[in-house]
């Protein structure tokens, strides 16, 4: 079946117009303009637009309850929207959720792998359900287990896993039928540093194999780390948009606060601090917890950074 017409094909259309802006390609892997969702007197999305390109990681950040999952669970075929029109692989939502659903994959805020089943059963399982037949089922288990170095524990219940393990198996599991867009709703919560890092790098093997990627998430280093763009949600609305370095130059420059005992050692820490910077840092001075105790904030400029 051939792919519908995607609203970005239309110059008047708002996210067409940001797209250029960003300048990616104009190539769309998912589209939504004026996306809203409503629960009784609760309004989670009030008139998103936001657009992906092909083989590009767009990072959705916000607090709990801006509206993240409820933008991938509408993108993914499992809500209906309240308004607002959404392609998704080139699929309109609302007339083809079959042909979206047989080109995505989804991975959620927690591992849904079988506990009982071994890691292999479980992508063999996967791949029949999808269709693939038990022979292409078997082959694309294996080389997913090799994939993501799950090949040594393949044959035991997934149950035995760490957590890291199964944030794997569950990545995996979403790349049975090889999809083109993949929805990452925090698939790092709850993660060491050592896994976090090992799955970032998994992500990036798909996205260098031009997989498009919806990415949300909590956490600053993951956004910098992944997303080619981000977008900033807060109850519903967005808030703020660009690449991580052009939101990183929006939010301002850093601050050092120093802690004294008494007031009068406070000149010898300006000076220290000064002698490190490239320009005359500005100062605040409050007392703090104790009247005995006090502390000066300094912001340097951009161009300031002591060792």
């Amino acid at each position: 079946m051939a792919a519908g017409p995607s609203p970005l094909d239309v110059p008047e259309c708002t996210a067409y117009r940001k797209f250029q802006l960003w300048g990616v390609s104009m190539e769309t892997a998912i589209s939504a303009e004026g996306l809203r969702k409503r629960y009784a007197e609760h309004e989670v999305l009030r008139g998103i637009d936001l657009a992906v390109g092909a083989g590009e990681v767009l990072g959705l950040l916000g607090p709990n309850g801006a509206g993240k999952t409820t933008i991938v669970r509408i993108l993914a075929t499992l809500l209906p929207p309240d308004a607002g029109k959404v392609t998704v692989a080139g699929y309109d939502l609302a007339r083809e959720p079959k042909e979206i659903r047989r080109r995505i994959g989804l991975t959620g805020q927690y591992a849904a792998v079988d506990a009982v089943l071994t890691g292999r059963e479980n992508l063999r399982l996967i791949g029949v359900l999808l269709g693939l037949g038990k022979r292409k089922a078997r082959a694309r288990a294996d080389e997913l287990l090799e994939q993501f170095d799950l090949a040594d524990a393949a044959d035991r219940p997934s149950r035995s896993y760490s957590g890291g393990m199964r944030r794997r198996l569950d990545l995996a599991a979403s790349l049975v039928a090889t999809p083109s867009v993949l929805f990452l709703d925090e698939p790092t919560t709850g993660l060491d540093v050592t896994s976090r890092q090992l799955l970032w790098q998994m992500v990036r093997q798909q996205v260098d194999s031009g997989v498009s990627v919806l990415l949300t998430t909590q956490y600053l280093e993951e956004a910098d780390q992944l997303a080619d763009r981000l977008v900033v949600l807060d109850k519903g609305t967005l808030i703020a948009e660009g690449t991580p370095e052009e939101l990183k130059r929006k939010v301002g420059g850093e601050r050092l606060e120093v802690s004294v005992a008494t007031a009068a050692e406070l000149p010898a820490v300006v000076k220290a601090v000064a002698d490190a910077s490239a320009d005359p840092p500005r100062w605040t001075r409050r007392p703090v917890a104790s009247p005995s105790r006090w502390s000066a904030a300094w912001t340097p400029s951009p161009r300031s950074r002591p060792s």
